[in-house]
């Protein structure tokens, strides 16, 4: 039986220590090709099995009501998947009623297209994965 989100009793670790932070991961796609992250036979989950852009709310919110009060969204990129804005904005509208921090884990390719929408959703921290300046590095990886 689910509880009513009101009342429901705070995450806490097995050291009684409150879970205020949640890495929500919206995909398993990347516009890059790392070998270390994306292997040549990589198999993604089928769209069935991917969570809707609502049902990825609903299960911020619900942790959400259980204390959380960070959220980073995290992929693969999760810039590629289709109208993530939308989902950035819904939460956003949570900043300052439970949420204290949304920001976004990416690898910067779609950044440029996306910072407006981005900001104006309330993300204000971002953590962009650069493996290196090298581009022959680059190249390697």
């Amino acid at each position: 039986m689910l509880r009513d989100r009101a009342t429901a009793r705070p995450l806490v670790d097995r050291f009684q220590r409150r879970i205020t932070y949640l890495r929500l991961s919206v995909t398993d796609r990347c516009d890059l090709r790392c070998s270390y992250c994306m292997p040549e036979r990589m198999t993604f989950l089928p769209k069935a099995d991917v969570l809707t852009l609502e049902e990825l709310y609903d299960l911020a919110i619900g942790f959400i009501a259980r204390g959380v009060t960070k959220i980073r969204i995290t992929g693969g990129e999760p810039l590629v998947r289709r109208d993530i804005i939308d989902l950035f904005s819904a939460l956003g509208r949570r900043l300052g009623h439970g949420l204290d921090e949304l920001t976004l884990t990416t690898n910067g390719t779609q950044l440029a297209q996306h910072a407006d929408a981005l900001a104006k959703a309330g993300v204000r921290r971002v953590n962009v994965s650069l493996d290196t300046l090298d581009r022959a590095k680059f190249a390697a990886l």
